[in-house]
């Protein structure tokens, strides 16, 4: 289906691609896997022909379709979300826009002498419309960006009143609806809740066509691929299974890798020690060269790239009072909209929560007002006693100073503390080597929040409340976040779409929402979030039919 032969490609200096192949065969669903920067997205843009290999062939048959899902979502504006959506459905989106097109110039006084044109051309459209199933596209529309999250109301709203989030969500329903041969997905789940995520699952698990994706979320991959293609070192290197399976084998390899790499190097030390004691005498001259000449056709092996992420230990915050926060009472509406309605809930002194709910069940919201951001409208939020609290969202980025680099952000901040501690910060929040000098202009929006969350728990408060904390980190971070929480002696409460850190971190559970998604009685679950899944019979309350 799709080729990669002997593929180069560098930019300046930096090889991306040696000699690599890669195929993605019709049906498949594979994960692509591999450091920031070894060319994920290199590939994909190959694949579209927006870029070009320096040396070898990518083959891409003419009559495949392609629906890419990317990061950077182009300006939508002056359409439903709706129709927004139904514009990535080819020949059958395009027929569905002229026969907005033409209701509306039909019902124009202005177009009444050209009446005649317009009704003949509406018929022709309407037939081919109905022939290629137009008429069931607007259902599958509607369908599609119900399990993505969205409500009724946004549905037929203006997609340009949508935050950057919901335009994301919007533009992987186009890809979606496209039902292409082949989908290029680039971080689907990074704008999603858990909701979304799972019905997510479900669609591409019975997606018919190909599947080529990036993903940090373990357990989408795991419960999607069939295969990894992991880049590493300019290389493809493919793995029959699922992402756990990959790294099993991907240990092994470098165990083996590394046991060559000693044994050759022994032999290697063998033999020169052999030529350096008898390059002198006359006698052994001829096994001498012998040896040289054999060495200088061995083949030398290198040790694999270490992985390593460097371990995070929390530094042990104050102690805080029993009563962390106690929620009495709680009301909160915007406008004709109750989202609380009389919430109470004690937090106390090393507790995890976890706060689960439908999309719009209020969890942001509950975090702001503990926070001090939002108030309610009636009811009461106490804080405890010696209660040093750390808030974590989107708008937390907005502390940084754009106009120094990493490295001194972390200076400016912690003034007192050694360069060697703040670089192994900066390191355990994946800013190694020159990272730490660029500018945090320039830095992406994933690599902010690293940012924030590493200024945020060098020195840890003893109440940290987290809004989807683990947006943007790769695998390996997350991982070590989630490690290191488990370590951690204060008291959380947090939202999070990632079952990782959701199973690793939730000691209790607060629902919100009911299992309808509109009952507004928030319901407790006193143990893990574990034991609350097995509880439900589902991973989140709002995949409730």
């Amino acid at each position: 289906m799709i080729s990669f032969s002997n593929i180069n490609k560098q930019y300046g200096k930096q090889l991306i691609f040696v000699e690599a192949s890669f195929q993605l065969n019709p049906g498949e669903k594979v994960g692509l896997v591999g450091p920031n920067g070894s060319g994920k997205t290199t590939l994909f843009r190959m694949v579209m022909r927006e870029e070009e290999a320096d040396e070898g062939e990518v083959s891409v048959p003419k009559k495949l379709t392609i629906g890419y899902f990317r990061q950077d979502v182009e300006e939508m504006t002056g359409r439903p979300v709706l129709d927004e959506a139904i514009a990535g459905s080819g020949r059958v989106g395009d027929l569905h826009h002229e026969l907005e097109d033409l209701h509306r110039a039909m019902n124009d006084p202005a177009q009444a002498d050209d009446m005649d044109r317009i009704l003949a051309r509406f018929g022709e459209v309407q037939e081919e419309y109905e022939h290629l199933g137009g008429y069931t596209l607007e259902a599958q529309a509607r369908e599609v960006l119900a399990g993505l999250g969205f409500h009724e109301d946004q549905i037929d709203g203006d997609v340009g009143a949508l935050s950057g989030g919901w335009k994301m969500r919007v533009a992987l329903a186009r890809v979606l609806l496209g039902r292409p041969d082949v989908l290029l997905m680039d971080e689907p789940t990074n704008h999603l809740d858990i909701e979304s995520i799972i019905w997510l699952e479900q669609f591409l698990k019975s997606y018919p066509g190909a599947l080529l994706m990036t993903s940090h979320d373990r357990d989408f991959m795991n419960r999607i691929v069939s295969k990894i293609a992991e880049i590493d070192s300019g290389e493809i290197i493919c793995y029959s299974g699922d992402y756990d399976f990959y790294e099993r084998e991907r240990t092994i390899r470098e165990t083996n890798q590394q046991a060559a790499f000693a044994r050759q190097q022994a032999m290697l030390a063998k033999q020169n020690r052999f030529i350096e004691r008898f390059k002198t005498h006359a006698a052994k001259a001829a096994q001498v060269q012998s040896r040289i000449k054999a060495l200088d056709k061995v083949e030398r092996l290198e040790l694999p790239k270490q992985r390593s992420v460097v371990k995070f230990e929390f530094r042990t915050p104050p102690r805080s009072g029993d009563q962390v926060a106690v929620i009495e009472d709680i009301h909160k509406s915007y406008g004709s909209r109750v989202i609380y309605d009389g919430l109470d809930l004690t937090i106390r002194r090393g507790e995890r929560w976890a706060v689960m709910g439908r999309n719009g069940a209020g969890k942001t919201t509950l975090l702001k007002m503990i926070a001090g951001v939002t108030q309610p409208d009636s009811g009461s939020i106490r804080l405890g006693a010696s209660l040093n609290m750390g808030y974590f969202a989107q708008q937390s980025l907005d502390v940084l100073d754009p106009d120094l680099t990493v490295g001194e952000q972390l200076q400016n901040d912690f003034p007192q503390d050694g360069i060697g501690s703040l670089r192994t910060l900066a390191g355990a929040f994946q800013f190694c080597g020159d990272d730490v000098e660029k500018r945090i202009r320039s830095l992406s929006g994933g690599e902010k929040s690293r940012l924030a969350m590493a200024r945020m728990l060098y020195n840890p408060p003893n109440f940290l409340v987290l809004d989807e904390p683990t947006n943007h980190l790769d695998l390996a971070t997350k991982e070590m976040l989630v490690d290191a929480l488990k370590d951690f002696e204060g008291t959380m409460i947090f939202v999070s779409h990632d079952r990782t850190f959701l199973r690793g971190l939730g000691s209790r559970v607060l629902e919100l929402g009911g299992e309808s998604g509109t009952e507004r009685i928030p319901r407790v679950y006193p143990g893990t979030y574990v034991e609350y899944v097995q509880t439900i019979g589902h991973e989140a309350p709002g995949i409730y039919a």
